[in-house]
């Protein structure tokens, strides 16, 4: 997996290259520049049609800043002509970046402030006649709120039809949490340096980092490797491990028995979601349980899934029938939210010992009472998108959104188990285990359904694997059937979810071949 690293970290791998391995604070901050200049660079010249040739590199007081001024000598060297803005006074630079400003003068380059009317419409001009804007504002040290006077230049940026890159993280960025503290540069292209940033993989730093690009600026993965890391990004090399060709010998029932406890009338799709996504994951037998109500319903519409009737008067006894031997359950999608629900949510989550992906309306009915999930019996997987942990963890959606790796964190200490946050960078937590990001996928997951395929997949693999590792994989394998899908039909919207299930052999069959391919290379 790919480490991704704190802000503490990076400013700890920086002094550590600096003070402990004597790379000069300069080095670092030329290999930076050139690097990205290198980039973006190559990123223009696919662009012929575009009008001009010209950059426009807008530079903060600090080291990001004085990346920018790196970038701008480079791109000119280059051949492009470059606009050079400065937010703040010249007079306040330091260090590295007051070295590379003067340098830029140096050889010839201009610098305008911006401050004053005058100044503004001068930048207008500048961004309305740009090929690309070189973000180098901020960069990774940015905690707190902007001021206005930086919401401004932010936001005729982002107003800009250029091509926008962003240096390090988008400014407005928290590089932890991947907050938007205010404004945020809405980045085509990030260009991040030695490492890639754990704020970058979320959803927030999804919409605005665009592609990530990580360039390497002369630091041994040697010193990473001591300084450590805060999160990790799933890799297709990584769920290769994990997903293991089946052997001759294999029949149904070795393949893996799911038990979805799901539907109910009016809610039947939900539960033949749950089991399309197991089936075409793998699993070699799957029921589904429900009231006698939905089983009818769903009897008139299953083929390969089979259906079992909860006696509500003898539960206890019906769940015995059909839980015994399950090699995992998903419970919750379609489930309901009264008092019968209840009931039976209750019973399988608290009182069965097995493996349980517990998603949907099941986790609803743990609103305000998550710290009971710590004593259930078995392992349990909790597959919740935002408005679900919110409810968890009783604050709101916002919050979540905020700092998913800090709802995630606390909804494992809450309540022990394995969790998944859905969106569009899945996040995976659990006890003793650093934050999983996955960022597979497309924006055409954003389709009713998806997430009940997930439980379904998630169960599949759980039947062959512990928790942590089905929903590594799950989310991962979902994430690559909805790409497949969008490459084939050209697509981002329209996906049904089912197909995103249907999708899983052809997926799977190429993570198979990558393996084969990793073992015998």
């Amino acid at each position: 997996m790919k480490p991704l690293l704190s802000r503490e970290q990076i400013r700890e791998l920086d002094r550590i290259a600096i003070e402990e391995s004597s790379v000069p604070s300069l080095v670092l901050m030329e290999n930076a520049g050139r690097g990205a200049a290198e980039l973006i660079d190559t990123e223009l010249r696919t662009q012929p049609e575009a009008p001009g040739r010209n950059a426009v590199v807008v530079c903060g007081p600090g080291n990001n800043g004085g990346d920018g001024f790196v970038v701008a000598r480079r791109l000119s060297a280059a051949g492009w002509p470059v606009l050079v803005f400065l937010a703040g006074s010249a007079l306040k630079l330091k260090g590295d970046a007051r070295a590379n400003h003067d340098a830029w003068l140096g050889l010839g380059g201009g610098v305008s402030e911006l401050s004053g009317h005058a100044a503004m419409v001068e930048f207008e001009h500048a961004l309305g006649t740009a090929t690309v804007i070189v973000d180098a504002l901020l960069g990774t040290g940015l905690d707190r709120d902007l001021a206005p006077e930086l919401r401004t230049l932010i936001e005729r940026i982002n107003g800009a039809r250029a091509l926008r890159v962003a240096l390090d993280v988008p400014s407005g960025l928290d590089s932890n949490t991947g907050a938007v503290l205010g404004a945020c540069v809405r980045a085509n292209v990030t260009v991040t340096f030695a490492h890639a940033k754990r704020g970058l993989y979320t959803t927030s730093g999804a919409e605005h980092a665009g592609r990530i690009q990580i360039v390497d600026i002369g630091v041994s993965g040697a010193l990473c490797a001591r300084v450590g890391h805060s999160a990790e990004l799933i890799e297709t090399r990584d769920i290769a491990r994990w997903l293991l060709p089946r052997s001759i010998s294999a029949h149904k029932a070795s393949a893996g028995r799911v038990v979805a406890v799901a539907g109910s009338p009016g809610k039947t799709g939900a539960a033949l979601l749950v089991a399309r996504g197991a089936l075409r994951a793998g699993a070699g037998l799957v029921t589904i349980a429900t009231t006698p109500e939905a089983a009818e319903a769903l009897d008139r519409r299953v083929l390969e899934e089979m259906t079992a009737r909860l006696d509500l008067d003898q539960l206890e006894a019906s769940l015995q029938k059909v839980l015994d031997g399950v090699g995992a359950l998903a419970i919750g999608p379609g489930i309901g939210l009264d008092a019968t629900a209840r009931r039976i949510v209750d019973r399988v989550v608290l009182g069965w010992d097995a493996k349980k992906v517990v998603d949907a309306d099941a986790l609803t009915h743990f609103a305000g009472r998550a710290h009971e999930l710590k004593r259930a019996p078995g392992a349990l997987l909790l597959t919740p998108h935002p408005g679900e942990m919110a409810r968890l963890l009783g604050i709101s959606t916002a919050d979540v959104e905020r700092d998913r790796f800090a709802a995630v964190a606390r909804c494992v200490d809450m309540t022990g188990a394995t969790v998944l946050l859905k969106g569009p960078r899945t996040l995976i937590g659990a006890p003793d285990l650093l934050p999983r990001v996955n960022a597979s996928g497309t924006p055409a997951l954003a389709t009713g359904g998806a997430g009940d395929v997930l439980t379904g997949i998630c169960a599949a693999l759980a039947c062959a694997v512990e928790l942590p590792a089905a929903a590594t994989c799950a989310a991962h394998l979902h994430g690559l059937g909805a790409e497949r899908w969008a490459a084939r039909t050209g697509a981002d919207r329209g996906l049904l979810a089912h197909e995103i299930a249907d999708e899983l052999p052809a997926v799977i069959a190429e993570v198979l071949r990558f393996r084969s391919e990793t073992i015998s290379g």
